[in-house]
């Protein structure tokens, strides 16, 4: 889905990197490390979850889901598919940051469950690098759909194929004989527009025959596919029955009725419409608005599915970042009536119940996220801003003991030789101050072998010279005393006075 570009909410604060446990071997600027927990309870927004062996653990007590339902990562414009193995996967697409918008989104990341509640990201699969015909200067890798037939599963993707992005559209196709891994680029679906053709959607019908559809720019269209999944089988149709299109198509099936859903032009935020038809290619009922404008984002996009017996709503939203090119999937149930009209869907922070016993996964919650009071890392080292192991760069100054000017985009804090005790997980706070509304960092850290990096919010403390900013999350650092952690601006303002790591000793 199109993201739009809507300015930036500040967030304050800054980040920490994870130091070693009972003894220092930073360099002199560090402090002594203290047992004092420095960290209060509340404090947002951890990565995934694995403990520090490496291997998975279950997210917390909570038999629901909560809402966002993964935290690692940002994502949004979910599509969701129950294959043959009875796990539900989700193809959205990945909100890059420091975030301009929509042109730095340029990877494919896939998450799973069997029982809605604990989800496992299976990594990346596909990214603009892998697609030899793309736009030179990558990027643009938008709103992703999947299919399954006959032992193969197909990655549809949009993705421009010239500089001149919004003219050269092309619906990109990559096979695997896996759900999310070895995914391959084979070309693209000849004959389409190139004009704003975006969010592709495939549905299998129950005769075995699959349909795509895609539209943005307000133009929604639909075509049987050919037998090889990458052709068209008969002309392409414009929907121009529906009412206030914009983008997002969905189409599934229940009870012999078809659903088109998606997203409408509403000027307060995006809403979800739907349409009902005999047909998967109409002519389309416009039956009104089922999802109401998500919170702190302009776009949606989602999809519906039954899985276990019911139906759920995946959608995005803004609830982390408070930045509407920074999203974050969600969960809610979806409920019919009689007449097979949809219900009004219910956002809710507390997402779905589990629908099966509880197994392993890598993505914590966001309530616990915000809940927990990380008090078991209590080996901590102090970095001062005037520390030989901390430089800086990219438009970021000094004055006095603190670090200015990191609204500045390409400005940076890097600390080095950071020690990472045995590996695993570490404590990152950040003491700031920022007039700002909100503010946020970007931080990289030795030990993050995704390389997506981590988000740091930074609420305001009310003034440039007010350092009672605290923002804490968690990250990963590698088994040694070389450890390297990068704090970047650019989204908002904030001055940083000091960066603490902290360790399970």
């Amino acid at each position: 889905m199109k993201i739009m570009h809507v300015r930036l909410f500040v967030l304050g604060a800054m980040l920490l990197s994870a130091l070693s446990g009972c003894t220092s071997s930073n360099p002199s600027p560090a402090a002594a490390i203290s047992s004092e927990n420095p960290i209060p309870s509340g404090s947002p927004f951890s990565s995934e979850n694995p403990d520090s062996s490496g291997d998975p653990v279950s997210s917390g007590n909570s038999t629901s889901s909560g809402n966002p339902i993964y935290t690692s990562i940002f994502t949004a414009d979910p599509s969701a598919h129950v294959w043959d193995d009875g796990r539900i996967y989700v193809y959205p697409s990945h909100d890059i940051f420091p975030s301009r918008g929509s042109d730095l989104m340029d990877k494919f990341h896939v998450f799973s469950s069997d029982n809605m509640v604990d989800w496992v990201d299976e990594g990346e699969i596909l990214s603009a690098d892998d697609v030899s015909w793309g736009r030179p200067e990558g990027g643009f890798m938008w709103a992703p759909d999947a299919a399954y037939k006959e032992g193969k599963y197909y990655f549809y993707f949009p993705h421009p194929s010239e500089t001149n992005w919004n003219k050269s559209w092309k619906i990109g196709v990559a096979t695997s004989d896996k759900p999310a891994a070895d995914f391959n680029v084979k070309g693209y679906i000849e004959g389409l527009p190139g004009d704003s053709l975006i969010d592709p959607s495939v549905f299998r019908d129950d005769d075995g025959s699959y349909y795509l559809y895609a539209g943005g720019g307000g133009k929604s269209y639909g075509v049987k596919l050919a037998d090889d999944m990458m052709s068209m089988d008969g002309q392409l149709k414009q929907f121009a029955e529906l009412q206030d299109f914009h983008e997002a198509t969905w189409v599934f099936k229940r009870e012999g009725i078809y659903y088109l859903m998606y997203a409408d032009n509403h000027s307060g935020g995006n809403q979800m419409r739907y349409a009902t038809s005999d047909s998967p290619l109409g002519p389309w009922k416009n039956r009104g608005v089922f999802l109401d404008p998500v919170k702190n984002s302009g776009t949606t996009h989602g999809s519906i599915v039954q899985f276990k017996g019911n139906w759920y709503l995946f959608y995005h939203n803004a609830e982390i970042s408070s930045n509407g090119t920074l999203r974050s999937v969600c969960v809610d149930r979806v409920f019919f009536n009689e007449d097979g009209t949809i219900q009004k869907v219910k956002q809710t922070t507390e997402g779905v119940p589990a629908v099966g016993p509880r197994s392993k996964a890598t993505e914590v919650k966001y309530r616990d996220l915000v809940g927990e009071s990380f008090e078991k890392y209590t080996a901590t080292t102090e970095f001062s801003m005037k520390g030989d192991n901390v430089s800086i760069g990219g438009g970021a100054t000094r004055t006095n003991e603190n670090v200015e000017n990191m609204h500045t985009e390409g400005s940076y804090i890097e600390l080095t030789g950071v020690h990472g005790g045995a590996g695993g997980k570490a404590l990152l706070t950040v003491i700031y101050a920022s007039a700002d509304g909100g503010a946020a960092f970007k931080v990289d850290a030795s030990g993050d072998s995704s390389k997506d990096g981590y988000f740091l919010s930074l609420p305001g403390t009310g003034g440039w010279s007010t350092y009672t900013g605290r923002a804490s999350r968690l990250i990963d650092l590698k088994a040694n005393n070389d450890n390297v952690i990068r704090i970047s601006g650019g989204m908002g303002g904030a001055n940083v006075s000091q960066v603490i790591v902290s360790l399970v000793p």
